[in-house]
């Protein structure tokens, strides 16, 4: 059970009412039993609700005394008959559905906490928490029912949607972002971009970022990550993407929609991602390329070329993942056949 002092909970919940929220049936002796929370499926009981979604812990089903299961049909059909269960095609989804049910988002509390700042001209729409040490400089929108939390600074003219969070110790200016936008503790949202000129006889000369932020509707920022203000075109992320924690993206890069960048990726600036890309975590992708819809990149992969849609590539300069995996077999083989050479 989490923790309350920490956490939202709320519940109970019956079989029936979790059910709809995951859009999954039920079977087996569900009765009436009423849930309390959520758990692994080694430590659940009778009023917890467990899941399986990796076949490696099969075996813990015998055992499980949860009060509801949720795994895939065929998964189902080796429960044991005592396990009520709630079978869903996505059974991870569905258990991500539930568990949102028990552990909601924390509402705002409104109100300007006395040690906040707010100047003059920033808009606060209804239902805003601004916590101590924040501040909101003139000009800058904060949307309803939106957090700012402490220490957080919102940058002059900044616009922030509704319902967003913005964690303990960020920064966010030069931005616009859309509803439902959580940036994590200590992300930078909106700072200048990496650019200048060089010369021997004078040095770097910074060349001045004009660009904006744009975030749109569902976005997450991790903690720590930077995302940069574009140089004079806008630096964008889509609706729906997920942003690991110590992430890095340079000026005027473009995200689409639903991409999932794992943390310590850095995407340089000018390179452009399209929708529902994901890579993993330590992935490096250099300027101005373009990394076609749907593809994936597997952890610690170099990027240097352009990506085509739908492929899935790894390694480093990043390829194919069957030619990096073809590439590291033959590599294995020469290294054997020296070493017996050399007995």
């Amino acid at each position: 059970m989490a923790d309350p002092r920490f956490f939202e909970v709320a519940g109970p919940f019956t079989a029936d009412e979790l059910a709809l929220a995951a859009n999954a049936t039920l079977r087996g002796p569900v009765g009436k039993c009423v849930l309390r929370g959520v758990a692994p499926i080694d430590i659940a009981g009778p009023e917890d609700v467990t899941f399986l979604n990796n076949r490696s812990y099969l075996p813990k089903l015998a055992d499980c005394r949860a009060g509801l299961c949720i795994l895939s049909p065929a998964d189902a059909d080796r429960a044991p008959g005592h396990l009520p269960l709630l079978v869903s095609p996505a059974p991870y989804m569905a258990f991500a559905r539930v568990s949102r049910r028990f552990h909601p988002p924390r509402p705002a509390v409104p109100g300007v906490h006395p040690r906040a700042i707010v100047e003059d001209g920033a808009k606060l729409g209804d239902g805003v928490e601004i916590g101590p040490g924040a501040v909101v400089m003139a000009g800058a929108e904060i949307g309803d029912g939106s957090i700012i939390q402490a220490n957080a600074v919102i940058d002059r003219n900044t616009v922030i949607g509704r319902n967003c969070v913005i964690g303990a110790g960020a920064y966010v200016g030069f931005a616009i972002l859309g509803d439902r936008v959580y940036i994590y503790t200590g992300a930078r949202i909106g700072q200048d971009g990496f650019g200048f000129a060089s010369d021997p006889a004078v040095g770097h000369v910074r060349i001045p970022q004009v660009g904006r932020v744009l975030i749109g509707n569902d976005v997450e920022v991790g903690a720590n990550s930077t995302v940069d203000r574009g140089a004079g075109p806008d630096t964008v992320i889509g609706d729906g993407c997920m942003i690991d924690n110590l992430v890095t993206l340079g000026h005027n890069v473009r995200l689409g929609r639903g991409c999932v960048i794992v943390a310590q990726v850095g995407v340089a600036g000018s390179s452009v991602l399209g929708d529902f890309v994901v890579a993993g975590g330590q992935v490096g992708i250099a300027g101005h390329l373009r990394v076609g819809a749907g593809t994936q990149l597997a952890a610690k992969s170099g990027v240097i070329t352009d990506v085509p849609a739908g492929a899935v590539w790894g390694g480093y300069p990043a390829v194919p993942v069957r030619d990096w995996h073809r590439q590291s077999v033959t590599l294995a083989k020469l290294i054997r056949r020296r070493d017996q050479e050399q007995e």
